[in-house]
């Protein structure tokens, strides 16, 4: 009775080590999912505090461009009142969208190209976009990372208890990969 007892008692032992050691594992990894995302997110916030930049530089030689700066200026609003990751990404897109009609208005224009302050914050937007890209890509790691890690078995049992849920990977825009295009 004694050699029952005690085998009943170490396989509850186990059971709580792996319970707590699983649980754990899946708090860690949710945490790097959303310390991540404060990365793309903070990627995006230099994004944002850049573009206000460059519209003034371009605004002073362009005028004519309003429904650009419009655009612009709307879809940072929407950035701002999002709330979840897929909703700031949306409107990311949208921001991105809209400052790729920025580029090209200031491609077309080759007084823009010259003026030191214009082409100076181009390197410095085109660098952060660089650094965006490189984070939503880590984020996606690391959300493979935690996904993987709540459907395998057995710690899918676990996640269901525990209410550890599917995260969204970060995907481009509908249209992304097709250039912007500016009627002047």
């Amino acid at each position: 009775m004694k050699k029952s007892a005690l085998a009943l008692i170490a396989v509850l032992v186990v059971i709580v080590i792996w319970g707590f050691s699983g649980y754990n594992g899946l708090v860690s990894l949710n945490e790097n999912a959303d310390a991540q995302w404060a990365k793309v997110e903070t990627q995006y916030q230099r994004r944002f505090d850049l573009i206000p930049n460059l519209v003034n530089s371009v605004k002073g030689i362009l005028n004519q461009e309003q429904t650009v700066f419009g655009d612009i200026a709307e879809a940072r609003t929407r950035y701002a009142g999002a709330t979840t990751p897929d909703a700031k990404a949306a409107a990311a897109s949208d921001v991105e969208s809209a400052l790729g009609r920025l580029l090209v208005v200031v491609e077309n224009y080759p007084q823009l190209q010259s003026s030191a302050n214009v082409r100076d914050l181009m390197t410095q937007l085109e660098g952060t976009e660089n650094r965006i890209s490189v984070e939503r890509t880590r984020f996606n790691d690391v959300v493979l990372a935690y996904n993987t890690a709540i459907k395998r078995f057995p710690r899918n049992l676990l996640a269901g208890i525990m209410g550890f849920h599917e995260r969204s990977y970060f995907k481009a825009a509908n249209g992304a990969e097709v250039a912007p295009a500016v009627n002047l």
